[in-house]
């Protein structure tokens, strides 16, 4: 049986959160762990529809944000946050909130953020476009002491999603496999 959890996967934009958000409920789903992912982009369009990534817009959402997530774990649902809350203060709300909480560091080199760019938001802060961006414009301040820091250039996705299954584990967050294997028998 799965506690209530949540992981913030934190990183520059383009850095693979989303991408290793993915990976890592599949994998859970594997283990019988159903997670909702919170995606900052889905939901910012409902909960600051009007946003202007103001210093004080983003705090506002970044708080409405940690208090859905913190909403679900405390009704028993994990959650997965795929945000790159480019401030510190903004996760710490959300871990002050949630008990059983992990903050991954998806570290990527802004360069190959902006290489692989799908939404091309590196291209667009460039042309003046974008104002606020974390990265180009807006300072992006990476967790001091991350649970745990995944390449998003290097890791492979299950590897990554391996990695923080491994430290959900180790916390005590899900059961082990042989847990697992043992209950099955």
């Amino acid at each position: 049986m799965a506690r209530a959890f949540a992981v913030w996967l934190t990183g520059l934009p383009a850095s693979g959160k989303s991408t290793i958000a993915r990976a890592l409920k599949h994998t859970l789903a594997s283990r019988g762990v159903d997670v909702a992912i919170l995606e900052s982009d889905v939901l910012r369009a409902i909960l600051t529809p009007h946003a202007t990534y103001s210093d004080e817009d983003r705090r506002t959402f970044y708080r409405a944000f940690g208090y859905v997530g913190a909403l679900l774990t405390g009704h028993g649902v994990p959650v997965v946050f795929d945000a790159t809350a480019n401030r510190r203060a903004y996760r710490r709300y959300a871990r002050a909130a949630i008990a059983d909480f992990l903050e991954v560091y998806v570290e990527c080199p802004a360069s190959v953020c902006e290489a692989r760019d799908p939404k091309r938001l590196y291209e667009k802060a460039r042309a003046g476009a974008i104002a606020t961006m974390p990265g180009p414009q807006a300072d992006y301040e990476p967790p001091l002491h991350p649970d745990l820091v995944v390449a998003g250039d290097g890791d492979r996705l299950e590897d990554a999603a391996r990695r923080i299954v491994a430290l959900l584990e180790a916390r005590g967050y899900i059961e082990g496999a042989a847990s697992q294997e043992r209950e099955a028998v």
